[in-house]
């Protein structure tokens, strides 16, 4: 059987033949085809699909091995292979997600846990320092106070609505962070959206402004975060992305409450901000301490709550008069003078 063993790469979506192979064999296996993988590592034994492994950048999904072939070389090598192709990639760092029954396999493989979703999913990472050294860095800027409180945003772009958040957050609390969402996949950049949050808080003093990490709504803790116009809401594992904050994140800085928006228009966030008052608040949950979710409703404008998605309507539009309405100044600057040539150019 071995030597009949055949170990390739392939893009689902330029194979059809193999997409529904795959398809099949994880559905053999209990578990569902994700959409946004780009690449499948997949070994045959003759012309019968036995195991696959999935890389969407450099997170590990949708690991699947026939019963009849599991726990010997082949399992070693897929993981092996599918290493070797993310790191072809440029991606040194890797995450895995896997069923609990499966974490001790991949501890083998050298990986270690993150945050275990009970009785779900564990997401594992292939260092043993990864997320120690980011809490160190984290602890620098703690600052002591009996209310700690925290925003996370993507604010794409920023708004209104964002330093309205901040502030009245910033107000109720000794200190609060900000921490902005690292994942580059929004039509704003990262860099820009940083610089915004850095033009748009200046005046409120108890602040410290966070680079984003791949420990906080990432593709590897909230991968759904960034499919949510395609309406994926329903398979969100918003439980390893808010694990992940209260038992890690949260400790490093002290923080004791964590602030959100009210969320009218997107289903996906508005599920994450639900699943909060779950797995951040519930004493029982989390290994970290137990947190308060402060929902804050958003502030309007014309009778409308202020979002980024507006904005985003306004400027595929050209609209930039209803936008000033919406934005502070640096954010409307940035968007007169680079986002409305690559709107209008295409881009």
């Amino acid at each position: 059987m071995a030597e009949d063993l055949e170990f390739y790469t392939v893009d689902p979506d330029d194979e059809d033949v193999e997409r529904r192979d795959i398809k099949k064999l994880l559905t053999e296996c209990g578990l569902l085809y994700e959409i946004g993988i780009e690449a499948f590592v997949v070994c045959r034994d003759g012309e019968k699909l036995v195991a696959c492994a999935g890389l969407q950048q450099n997170v590990i999904k949708d690991v699947a091995i026939l019963p009849d072939y599991r726990g010997g070389a082949l399992s070693l090598t897929l993981v092996s292979e599918v290493t070797y192709l993310a790191h072809s990639r440029g991606y040194s760092t890797l995450y895995v997600y896997t069923e609990p029954k499966n974490a001790e396999f991949f501890r083998g493989c050298g990986f270690y846990d993150l945050v275990e979703m009970p009785d779900t999913v564990v997401l594992m990472e292939n260092t043993p320092i990864g997320i120690k050294s980011y809490c160190k860095q984290l602890q620098k800027h703690r600052v002591e106070g009996a209310k700690i409180g925290c925003v996370v945003a993507n604010a794409n772009p920023f708004t209104y609505g964002h330093r309205y958040l901040i502030e009245q957050a910033a107000k109720e609390c000794d200190w609060l962070h900000l921490f902005m969402v690292k994942e580059d996949v929004s039509l704003f950049t990262y860099q820009d959206r940083y610089y915004l949050a850095e033009e748009n808080i200046q005046g409120i003093p108890n602040l410290t402004l966070h680079a984003g990490s791949q420990y906080m709504v990432s593709r590897a803790t909230f991968s759904c975060y960034f499919l949510k116009d395609q309406g994926i809401v329903g398979k969100c594992h918003t439980a390893v992305d808010l694990l992940m904050f209260r038992n890690h994140i949260a400790p490093a800085l002290g923080i004791t409450h964590r602030f959100v928006g009210t969320e009218p228009f997107c289903a996906t966030t508005n599920k994450y901000n639900h699943d909060m008052m779950v797995w951040l608040q519930d004493p029982v949950r989390g290994a970290g301490p137990a947190l308060d979710v402060v929902e804050i409703p958003r502030t309007e404008y014309g009778g409308t709550a202020i979002s980024a998605s507006e904005v985003r309507r306004h400027l595929h539009a050209g609209d930039l008069d209803r936008i000033r309405n919406l934005v502070p100044p640096a954010t409307y600057e940035l968007l007169k003078t680079k986002y409305v040539p690559l709107v209008q150019a295409g881009a």
